[in-house]
């Protein structure tokens, strides 16, 4: 048929001149495919037709010549069965259109229209067949035809059984059935002879269309190219072994390539292929009828009469479908006696069904299309069947049996000749299916249904190729790729309920509305039939067999409801596929030889070797060699597939499909955090991928991007492995375990390769060090790759995301260094030098850190590039801690080590915060930065403060840094701004403030002259203690603290004192000092309100400590704070007395300040009492203080309130 067939398009190929004999206007051929089929109006009952020609190889239209009369056509013409291209295929072949139709010619036509089998139309056959089975309650003839069902089209052949069991004698093909019709249907089967007037009806037919063509004998025209193209195609036999099947979703180019396809006469070589519609029923229908043409006569179909044998029922149906099937309006008819011609007459097409003696109702006719369509299509229910409708000649009964069922009771189920073609259909309609991306994921329950039948029909030693196709192509019905879509795919999935039915469901008995036919018990041989018609005139009753197949079962996708479902039905066929594979290539043994590349991996490889960074670093360089190597296409299959062939492509497919399933199975077990699970997976992932690079002669960027993906989850799974090591064993337990399909599919793998490549990437291992390098080697292997074929523009996600996860594991690497460093320094006893190894694990975290920073300032994220920058300042501090222990304790000093590592620290911290830029890019870390910059300066000056380098610096210049650290310090420490990090904030700047007020207090104590410098350092250190009580009097679990400055605050006081010489100026200064004992209070009530909470907890032991209670309370603190405070107190209001004694003794008396010495005289006798109680308990203690201060308060009145 060569390739002018095109498959749904109403208008022909051009070329072809396929409108011949189309059109029903009278102004003759009509350019426009819609005008290409029309309604007939017939006799006053309407039926409906519309016929359009979907491929034609007929020639152009010729009028016919009419014959002069007398003519005797008894002698042949010149040109009598020479080729002749007006008659198209007609000519030579079985003579006209009464030719015999071949056992296999509906499928001839379904591979040709592939689009239209199992959707829109309900039947494919050859015309004749049509007309035979409407003719059924007319005629006494016998029916045999075999019936298959594709979807929801059946395809309609005749048997004709006397053929074929002229075969079963030469072949052996048919016996069963032979044995089977002689058993049940005719005991005494003999071939019948066909008589001589048959033969002698069928010459002068032959001579009659010879003679009309113009009536020239002697020209002999060239065959059309089609024609060519179409014999040429005839000669070529296949060997069914030896064919070459399609990879999945390649079309066949031509039906020529199955196995045993023109041997069996799978060929389309009817003249026109007719897309007709009667009534409500679509055929696709093969006809060979020459229509004629020219002149008054459009298009006429010519016949030849006997004058002497009226025009039968039989004869006028005959004429009336032909016309209608090929929309030609008249027929022409020649009457001849004994071969001499008489006459000629004109009818129109819907005035046959009135023509004398050959009455019939088009009505009649369209209710038995109507009710054998339904009979049919109710009972033939099982794809891949072979169903055969049966009429004996001279009977009423018909019957249908099911000869797969039949076939398989025989010792070899594959006998059926059918099965081959009726499999090769099954999968050209569901790979049609599936290529149609617009609408496949409506049809994939139609699609699985048809493959699965394909491969219930193929024998798997036989067909290996076309059951693996199938199986990946069932495969291919399942998305791994959107694994969160499930719920929403469920939905359209099952939408295709009258698309076929379902393997569960196939087995349900048919339901029997009329109780018209069933399986009947009656007479012995009904038992074997499917279903019957009891009698022949029942076809012609309205709707006597309603349309069941409008019920048709539903074929529904099985919806899978979890990701780990799906993949397993994608391994298993995919499983299945390989088997096919590989049972297809012939192998001396199945055990892989070894690959003369790949080292033998030894049990008694040493730890470091394998585990170890170094070890990694080496196989990372092999792997990363290979994956150069495979760029430039080398080649290397163990099981001896050639390269090209069917069984390497298909195993590529299969192959990279099952590392796709696994990859989607690992993540999914990564998301239950399964993470042994996981790594099972994602090693199956990689070995699959493995053995495809093995296989690979040309690698598409595609798989190097899956296999970046591969690598990206494996370097995730070994870091959430190494950072749940508690959970080790369970871990171990679920990578160790092996489903028997894992099992399998990994045997058809190293049938190929040794699936070593990945080996590195998916040890479990047991050091945390190891799996945090492995961890970092994959995602630096899948960098690579992103390198290597310009995928990372292709891919800018992928490329940022893999960058993201190197620059967190050399993060964590580098954390991992540090910590180790930390621990090796806080067990090292007091030495003086910093160890070898510690050097050693500073260089690696700060490289690791180095080259985290980098990967993320590629990407442009600041956010995780500061983080880093922090942890490298984290990492100066812990550098400068570790050479704080080197001196002696007694004599220690701030090194300049210290200030060298505490300086850089400061540098990567200032270095975060410029690469955040503000603090609206990430509060978060930039209030953490700050927190750490902040502590930074606060430990540096700390320590300058605690262990003054004075053998190196004068006090002064020390002085000067101490004060301008914790002015930086109190900076970056930000005490207004409200976060759970506030009451921190609050005690650092207290603890600054105090810390630089003591200071200038120190400073004022021990400098002597310049009274300017004194001045301002007295200036600063009570504005400095003012400010660090106000902080400290913002917090509830400081009171000791708070304590301490005021007492300190009144040494200042004290000290300030002795410098005074006049009374009044002493006076005023220890009012001042007695007020901030007052404003000790709040101190001693916090103190107080602990104590009690401390006192009111049980006793018992099983109840811990309330979590608000304050583990600060550092009760030993307390006495010592509380001592010192009861002496002070005593020695201020001592010299308070003594100063207004004696003040009332040189000057006149003044009220307020009798008041106050009385006061003060009464205070100190309870104190001095108080003090000598030995036995009082601390808070009885606190008690009295704080009654006390109630009374110097009230006392005092405003005699000190002036003073802060």
């Amino acid at each position: 048929m060569g390739d002018s067939k095109e498959a749904g398009t109403e208008a022909p190929p051009a070329g072809t001149a396929a409108r011949g004999g189309l059109s029903l206007l009278s102004q003759g051929e009509s350019e426009e495919p819609s005008a290409q089929g029309s309604a007939l109006f017939l006799g006053g009952n309407e039926v409906k037709s519309r016929a359009v020609v979907k491929y034609s190889s007929a020639p152009p239209r010729t009028a016919f010549a009419r014959l002069q009369e007398k003519t005797d056509l008894k002698l042949p013409p010149a040109n009598w069965l020479r080729e002749s291209a007006k008659l198209g295929p007609a000519g030579t072949t079985i003579l006209g259109n009464s030719r015999k139709s071949k056992p296999f010619s509906s499928f001839g036509m379904a591979y040709d229209f592939i689009d239209s089998v199992g959707n829109d139309v309900d039947v494919v056959s050859d015309s004749e067949n049509i007309k035979k089975l409407l003719k059924i309650p007319y005629s006494k003839s016998h029916v045999s035809m075999a019936v298959h069902r594709i979807g929801r089209t059946l395809l309609l052949d005749e048997l004709d059984i006397q053929e074929l069991f002229m075969r079963s004698s030469q072949t052996g093909d048919w016996t069963w059935l032979k044995e089977f019709y002689q058993r049940l249907i005719d005991q005494k089967w003999q071939r019948k002879k066909k008589s001589k007037e048959h033969w002698y009806q069928k010459a002068i037919l032959s001579k009659f269309l010879y003679y009309s063509i113009n009536g020239d004998g002697a020209a002999q025209p060239v065959p059309s190219a089609a024609e060519q193209q179409e014999s040429s195609s005839t000669d070529q036999t296949n060997d069914s072994d030896g064919a070459s099947w399609p990879a999945p979703f390649e079309m066949p180019s031509s039906v020529s390539e199955d196995p045993g396809a023109s041997s069996q006469g799978l060929k389309n070589d009817f003249a026109r292929n007719i897309l007709w519609t009667f009534e409500d029923i679509h055929m696709l229908v093969g006809s060979n009828m020459p229509i004629f043409g020219g002149g008054r006569y459009p298009a006429v179909s010519l016949r030849l009469r006997d004058n002497n044998k009226p025009i039968n029922v039989l004869t006028g149906i005959d004429y009336w479908l032909d016309n209608l099937i090929c929309n030609v309006p008249e027929l022409v008819m020649c009457f001849h006696v004994n071969g001499i011609v008489q006459k000629y007459e004109m009818i129109k097409t819907e005035e046959i069904p009135n023509l004398e003696n050959s009455n019939f109702s088009t009505k009649v006719i369209k209710d038995i299309a109507q009710n054998i369509l339904s009979f049919l299509k109710s009972n033939c229910t099982k794809e891949g069947h072979t169903y055969w409708l049966f009429k004996a000649s001279g009977s009423d009964i018909v019957k249908l049996y099911d000869l797969t069922t039949l076939c398989e009771e025989t010792e070899d189920k594959y006998q059926n000749p059918f099965t081959m073609p009726v499999a090769i259909l099954l999968y050209k309609v569901a790979c049609n299916m599936m290529m149609k991306k617009n609408q496949n994921k409506k049809h994939y329950g139609t699609v699985r249904t048809l493959l699965l039948n394909c491969v219930k029909l193929l024998d798997k030693s036989r067909h290996p190729q076309i059951i693996a196709s199938a199986n990946y192509m069932l495969s291919e019905l399942f998305q791994l790729d959107e694994p969160k879509k499930e719920e929403s795919s469920g939905s359209p999935l099952n939408e295709n309920s009258d698309e076929s039915y379902s393997e569960e469901e196939e087995e349900m008995p048919d339901s029997d509305e009329n109780g018209s036919y069933s399986t009947c018990s009656d007479p012995s041989d009904d038992n074997k039939a499917v279903a019957i018609i009891k009698s022949v005139g029942e076809l012609s009753v309205p709707e006597k067999y309603k349309s069941i197949h409008q019920i048709r079962p539903s074929c529904a996708f099985p919806v899978c409801h979890d990701t780990e479902e799906r993949c397993r039905l994608v391994l298993s066929y995919v499983l299945e596929g390989l088997k096919s594979v590989d049972s297809s290539i012939k192998k001396e043994s199945d055990l892989p030889a070894a690959d003369p590349n790949t080292p033998i991996p030894l049990k008694y490889e040493d730890e470091s070797t394998r585990g170890g960074p170094e070890g990694l670093e080496k196989q990372m360089a092999l792997f990363l060699d290979k994956m150069g190597s495979l760029q430039k296409g080398n080649y290397s299959s163990q099981s001896g597939m050639i390269p090209g062939s069917w069984q390497h492509k298909m195993k590529l497919q299969l192959i990279l499909k099952s590392s796709k399933a696994y990859y989607v199975l690992s993540d999914a077990a990564m998301s239950l955090q399964k993470y042994g699970r996981a790594l099972r997976y994602i090693k199956l992932a990689l070995q699959s991928h493995d053995t495809y690079c093995c296989l690979c002669t040309n690698m598409l960027s595609e798989v190097l991007l899956f296999l970046s993906q591969y690598l990206t989850l494996c370097g995730d799974i070994q870091l959430m492995l190494a950072q749940n090591a508690n959970n080790r064993a369970a871990h171990l337990e679920e990578f160790n375990y092996q489903t028997k399909e894992d099992q399998e599919i990994l045997h058809s793998l190293h049938r190929e390769s040794s699936c070593q490549g990945f080996a590195w990437a998916t040890d479990l291992s047991t050091d945390l060090e190891s799996q945090l390098s492995v961890s970092c080697k994959c995602y630096e292997a899948a960098n690579e790759i992103l390198q290597f074929s310009d995928l990372k523009s292709q891919n800018p996600e992928q490329y940022i995301q893999v960058l993201k996860r190197m620059g967190n594991i050399r993060n964590e690497i580098g954390v991992f260094y540090m910590n180790q460093a930390a621990a090796l320094q806080s067990e090292r006893v007091v030495s003086k030098t910093v160890s070898t190894a510690e050097q050693q694990l500073w260089k690696k975290s700060f490289s690791c850190f180095e080259k985290g920073i980098h990967n993320f300032e590629s990407i442009d994220d600041a956010t995780n590039a500061a983080l880093l920058l922090c942890n490298t300042g984290r990492l100066m501090r812990i550098c400068a801690q570790a050479h704080c222990g080197a001196g002696d304790e007694f004599k220690r000093e701030f090194s300049p080590e210290e200030g060298l590592y505490y300086n850089k620290a400061v540098d990567y911290y200032l270095k975060a915060l410029r690469s955040l830029g503000t603090r609206d890019t990430h509060p978060a870390v930039w209030d953490s930065v700050n927190w750490e910059l902040s502590t930074t300066y606060f430990t540096m000056a700390t320590l300058q403060q605690d262990y003054a380098p004075l053998s190196r610096k004068a006090q002064e210049q020390i002085e000067k840094e101490v004060s301008e650290a914790m002015m930086k310090s109190l900076k970056y420490c930000d005490v207004d701004l409200v976060s759970a990090r506030q009451p921190l904030c609050q005690y650092r700047a207290a603890t600054i403030h105090h810390r630089l007020a003591s200071m200038y207090h120190s400073c004022l104590r021990n400098q002597v002259g310049d009274e300017h410098l004194r001045k301002q350092h007295r200036v600063l250190a009570d504005l400095h203690y003012s400010k660090a009580v106000k902080l400290f009097q913002l917090l509830k679990d400081a009171p000791c603290e708070l304590l301490r400055v005021q007492l300190e605050r009144v040494a200042f006081a004290e000290f300030q004192m002795t410098s005074q010489n006049s009374n009044i100026g002493k006076l005023k200064t220890l009012s001042g000092a007695l007020d901030i004992m007052v404003r000790t209070k709040h101190a001693f009530q916090l103190i107080r309100k602990e104590l009690v909470e401390e006192f009111d907890q049980p006793k018992s032991e099983e109840t811990p400590p309330a979590a608000d209670s304050s583990p600060s309370l550092n009760r030993e603190e307390v006495i010592k704070l509380l001592g010192i405070f009861e002496s002070r107190l005593s020695f201020l209001l001592l010299q308070s007395i003594k100063l207004l004694s004696s003040t009332k003794k040189k000057t006149s008396s003044n009220l307020e300040e009798d008041v106050v010495l009385k006061t003060n005289k009464q205070i100190y006798s309870q104190l001095l009492r108080a003090t000598a109680n030995k036995n009082a308990s601390l808070l009885e203690r606190i008690d009295v203080l704080v009654h006390l201060l109630d009374q110097l308060a009230r006392g005092s009145g405003g005699g000190g309130g002036a003073l802060q």
